[in-house]
């Protein structure tokens, strides 16, 4: 609850933590001789009045940023097998090092950890702003951190993103894309392999490929939703050739559970792609390493995360404050897409 008297000063904040105005002071500018207890009740203090220190106000309009934020829901270990968050990174890094910027990354184990994070980055002044990913709909961050006055950009469609600027690729128009193309090939049992339900693109692209599929036709079609993981797509794409009525084509979210798909379709003994044809979404080294090629959806996730840093740097000197749209991926196709198999 606020002080009645309106604009919400250290004294305020001191006050509420039960400590003196030097510590607040000593706890934002991360001095010594302030404890972490001490320190995480100060930090409670201000974030329950919407406090922040007045350094912090003056950075920002003085249009210097020295680290940007960012936080990934994901495990370690398959955040170093995927080549998209890869990609994004390095794009991202390219345009940080021309501006002697750094990146603060983190991964996180729910969104609730990943809001008290920005929260505690924020208040103790650590960023200077943030890049917001893997959206969920009704994100509790999006009310959580737009409370505090972050600067984010949001990587995301508009819909999920809320008040904060983002930068997105039109997912819906892609997988209409790559449905058709395999239709056009002649295929009629079609399947989607994609990424958890909760996450805003995952569910974009199934509404997508389900409205696609309906419009022409294809009645046999089928979606599994599972993690991003290679032994997650392996998992669902056996499934999926064990069941009555096999599918003859499978789209894959990520190019990790596409491989792992090659993988079980010729432990299976099923040739690619002669008995089954497979298209990953994210086009990168390993589509193009495994046997035979994988047809991809591609864009350019490094250029994709160059746009994302800039936005930033944008939104932070309060020159940007709308949506970016990105190119739309497009079919490269390859080796692993072709005509059902006869009969």
């Amino acid at each position: 609850m606020k002080p009645p008297s309106g604009r919400i000063t250290i004294n305020d904040v001191a006050s509420r933590a039960g400590v003196s105005k030097g510590a607040v002071s000593m706890a934002f500018n991360n001095r010594p001789g302030v404890s972490q207890t001490t320190k995480e009740r100060i930090f409670e203090a201000a974030r329950d009045l919407g406090w922040a220190p007045h350094q912090t106000a003056r950075s920002l309009s003085n249009q210097r940023i020295d680290i940007v934020g960012l936080a990934i829901c994901r495990p370690a270990r398959l955040l170093g097998l995927e080549p998209f968050y890869m990609e994004f990174i390095s794009g991202i890094e390219s345009v940080l090092a021309d501006r002697s910027c750094s990146l603060l990354l983190r991964l996180v184990r729910d969104l609730d950890e990943e809001i008290a994070l920005y929260e505690n980055w924020w208040r103790s002044k650590m960023i200077g702003g943030a890049i917001l990913v893997d959206f969920h709909q009704d994100d509790p961050r999006v009310p959580a951190l737009q409370a505090i006055g972050l600067p984010a950009v949001a990587v995301g469609h508009p819909s999920l993103t809320g008040p904060f600027p983002s930068v997105w690729t039109d997912d819906a128009t892609a997988v209409a894309e790559a449905v058709r193309y395999l239709a056009a090939l002649g295929h009629r049992r079609i399947a989607r392999v994609g990424g958890p339900t909760g996450l805003g693109h995952s569910g974009i692209r199934a509404t997508a490929f389900e409205s696609t599929t309906r419009e022409l036709g294809l009645e046999q079609h089928r979606q599994v939703a599972t993690g991003f993981a290679g032994e997650d797509g392996a998992r669902a794409t056996r499934g999926l050739l064990l069941s009555p009525d096999r599918p003859t084509a499978i789209l894959y979210d990520n190019d990790i559970m596409a491989v792992a798909g090659a993988g079980v379709a010729a432990e299976m003994g099923l040739v690619v792609p002669d008995d089954l044809s497979l298209l990953a979404w994210d086009d990168s080294q390993l589509c193009r390493l495994t046997h035979p090629t994988l047809s991809a959806m591609s864009h350019d996730v490094h250029h994709f995360g160059e746009e994302v840093a800039r936005t930033l740097f944008g939104v932070i000197a309060g020159t940007h404050s709308g949506s970016l749209q990105a190119p739309t991926p497009s079919l490269t196709p390859r080796g692993s897409t072709g005509p059902p198999p006869r009969g």
